[in-house]
Parts: C-alpha cells; structure tokens; sequence
C-alpha cells in the first residue's frame, strides 16, 4: 500500500462492519453539507447524519455504504468511522433509497417513542410532587 493512501474502518455497535485499506479518499456527508477526505488532509473529527460514504481504495475502486449518524475520526492516515447502522452496496441510488427508507423513517418513529416516554415521565413528576407535598 502506498504511504498516500488512508486505511478505513467503519464501526458498528457490537462489530466492525468494515476495513479498507488503501483508500484514497472519501466523502461524507455532515448537518453542513458533503466534505471530501484525501490522504494529506489535517486530523478531524465530524458528525455524520444518515447518508453516503462514498470511498475509493486500490482494490475496490469506487464503493458506496449507507450510514446513520455517527462520527469521523481522521487521525494520521487512519479513518474510522462510528454509526449507529450501516448498508453496503454498489447501487447508490437504491443505497439513497435504503437510507430514506431505513434510517430517516426509523429517526422518526424513535423520536415518536421519546416523546412519548418523556411525556409519561413528566406525568409521573407531577403525581410524584403531589404526594410529596
């Protein structure tokens, strides 16, 4: 592997989804829009939303992998990225309609369920300080 090239490792919750090495650079999308990643880049650090990685390595040529948020983590010539789920494909139009479909459709009904339980906790609060007093 050529010392221009990054090695690449995107993490799961309980696994390592993938390792690349010899990528050559990388694309990812954050809150603010995409950013590109080459070898000679500065260490950074930046929050992923739900979207594609695109990646490009001496032996795969050009990949693409669906992610949910998470974090990247450029350090020297390592890349690591940390996400919550992640897809791999060779279609990234069907990839962008597995993140739709998946990850933002899921966000929502989570978000439905936290609003829910913060409700029920607010209400217990409530029935808690009435007895207190």
């Amino acid at each position: 592997m050529p010392a221009t090239r990054m090695q690449l490792e995107i993490l799961l919750p309980f696994k390592v989804f993938a390792r690349k090495t010899g990528v050559s650079r990388i694309v990812a999308e954050t809150a603010d829009g995409s950013f590109g990643l080459l070898p000679q880049r500065l260490d950074c650090v930046a929050a992923l939303v739900p979207g594609i990685l695109v990646c490009e390595s001496d032996a795969d040529g050009e990949f693409w992998v669906a992610l949910d948020e998470g974090v990247l983590v450029k350090a020297g010539r390592q890349v690591s990225v940390s996400v919550r789920r992640a897809l791999g494909g060779t279609d990234p139009g069907q990839l962008r309609q597995a993140v739709e479909q998946e990850f933002l459709v899921r966000d929502e009904r989570e978000q439905g369920v936290r609003q829910v339980m913060a409700r029920l906790e607010a209400g217990f609060m409530r029935r808690y300080a009435r007895l207190s007093t």
